[in-house]
């Protein structure tokens, strides 16, 4: 019985998965890019690949495309080996960085130029070019040259170029970057409405968390050409797989601690000589560890017995609150948040775990022997 249903299990996971990254590598010049990346993606999922410079995000975004063809591994869609598929062949969409729009055509013949390599023409042509542009809110603009147009209406002739040949999966690498914070945060909502409308298979690189969370059904997380974890953005913040998760996503601050054991509903630790009760923490086995904290997790007082000395070195004003920087006696340096103007920078300070810590304190083993 327990056979037949984890076969009926496999069945239905293989039905919702759409696209498969299975045990991806690429070398450039004997430099490991991309490392036995293996994803799975659903249909009408959006995937954002998060990592800093360097970490396999454009690679295997090109991978996929076709642009690029792997030393080992295999790009799937619906059952369809397509690794070695030429990319026009593979049905996606994709919008670059720098847009690649043709200055010396208009909006119109930009998004016909693709459709004609296909073999698209006539009355089927306008209507693909039409339909395209109605669903980024630039109909009418056919005949408008592209140096008339603002940054946020080229990305989206861009966007609307690649869904014309009604791709089944959109590739979008960097396709904000270009554009100034405010327009940025406008686009990206208009782009987050814009796939859930259409309902697109999608996978979109960054180096910008906010842009990964906001956009992103699930993050993954890449470093050196490795998977380090892949979740919602909740799952990634709340529960990171590693140190390096753990610092990347979110802002956090890292101080050497001593595990004693199990206390209260998580860990006792010691911290430069004084002992907290930690709640809600992961498991960390007894004995030296690295602590990785939120700022929205420790809280500011006095340097009462119990807290972990310190001096303000810093305060940064963001609204309903503040982060300050913290200098501890023993060196380390720790972001609290606290209200807007609680305490300044010189004052001396006790800092404590938030009676409301819950998933801010991830404990790892030390790095250090």
């Amino acid at each position: 019985m327990d056979a037949v249903l984890g076969s009926a299990c496999e069945r239905d996971r293989k039905k919702l998965t759409f696209l498969q990254l299975e045990n991806l590598t690429k070398r450039f010049d004997g430099t490991l890019a991309v490392d036995d990346l293996s994803l799975t993606i659903e249909r009408g999922e959006m995937l954002a690949l998060l990592g800093p410079s360097g970490s396999g995000k454009t690679t295997t975004l090109r991978l996929l495309a076709g642009f690029e063809v792997p030393d080992r591994g295999r790009v799937v869609v619906e059952g369809e080996d397509v690794t070695r598929v030429e990319p026009v062949a593979r049905r996606f969409g994709m919008v670059f960085q720098h847009y690649a729009l043709f200055p010396h055509l208009d909006v119109g013949q930009n998004l016909a130029f693709g459709l004609e390599s296909l073999g698209v023409s006539g009355d089927e042509l306008e209507r693909r070019v039409a339909r395209a542009l109605t669903l980024v809110d630039m109909a009418g603009f056919e005949r408008r040259r592209i140096g008339q147009l603002s940054g946020g209406q080229q990305q989206r002739v861009a966007l609307a170029r690649a869904l014309a040949p009604e791709p089944r999966v959109l590739l979008l690498d960097e396709p904000l970057s270009n554009l100034d914070p405010s327009l940025r945060e406008r686009t990206r909502r208009e782009i987050r409405e814009l796939i859930r409308r259409v309902g697109i298979t999608t996978v979109l690189v960054t180096h910008e968390q906010d842009e990964a969370f906001d956009l992103g059904d699930r993050v993954a997380v890449l470093r050196g050409g490795r998977l380090e974890q892949v979740g919602t953005p909740e799952e990634l913040y709340a529960l990171p797989a590693n140190e390096f998760v753990a610092a990347f996503v979110g802002r956090s601050s890292a101080i050497d601690v001593v595990v004693l054991g199990p206390g209260g509903r998580g860990s006792r630790v010691a911290v430069e000589g004084v002992e907290w009760d930690l709640t809600d923490t992961n498991d960390a086995p007894i004995g030296p560890a690295l602590m990785v904290v939120r700022p929205e997790a420790l809280r500011l007082m006095p340097p009462v017995p119990g807290a972990l000395a310190g001096t303000v070195t810093a305060r940064r004003f963001t609204g309903s609150s503040s982060l300050f920087t913290i200098l501890t006696d023993g060196g380390a340096s720790l972001e609290v948040t606290g209200p807007p103007r609680s305490v300044s920078a010189g004052e001396r300070v006790g800092v404590m775990p938030s009676r409301r810590a819950g998933g801010g304190i991830h404990l790892f083993p030390s790095r250090t022997p």
